[in-house]
């Protein structure tokens, strides 16, 4: 009967072998996409021919004071403003009803194609037009009735 194993030994790789195995990897690679590599090597070119990729090395070397110059500029008190607006808005929106939403967006819609086509008439608009139209049923969310006249 044999004796069983006890040891067992790993084949050791020189520091050439090893970058050798690379670039035997590396070709193989290459070898096998070709096309690929044709056309990462012709948009780099296209890059550098523009001067993005300069710009692009510019701006990954330069990235801890682009951070600084972003991160100060979002601090900010109008910039933070607006996001806090943002914020609100769409905190507002998420309350509306959205039949109520598409009705209000149908008025805005008739109302805006009724104004292009009096801009495309040139026809003249009017006191009494104007109170017409606060009259008009056809936005009763926004239309008033300054002068309490029943419709």
């Amino acid at each position: 009967m044999a004796r069983p194993i006890t040891k067992v030994v790993k084949p050791e790789v020189s520091e050439e072998q090893k970058q050798a195995q690379t670039v035997d990897r590396v070709l193989q690679s290459l070898a096998e996409n070709p096309e690929g590599i044709q056309a990462t090597i012709k948009l780099l070119q296209e890059l550098h021919d523009s001067g993005i990729l300069g710009a692009l090395n510019a701006a990954v070397e330069a990235k801890e004071d682009i951070a600084k110059i972003v991160v100060g500029q979002m601090v900010r008190p109008p910039v933070t403003n607006m996001i806090n607006n943002a914020m609100a808005a769409a905190g507002g929106l998420t309350e509306l009803d959205p039949e109520m939403t598409k009705k209000l967006m149908a008025g805005v819609t008739k109302g805006l194609q009724r104004a292009d086509e009096a801009l495309q008439s040139g026809a003249k608009v009017g006191v009494f037009d104007l109170i017409k139209a606060l009259r008009d049923r056809v936005c009763p969310v926004f239309c008033v009735n300054p002068f309490g006249i029943k419709n």
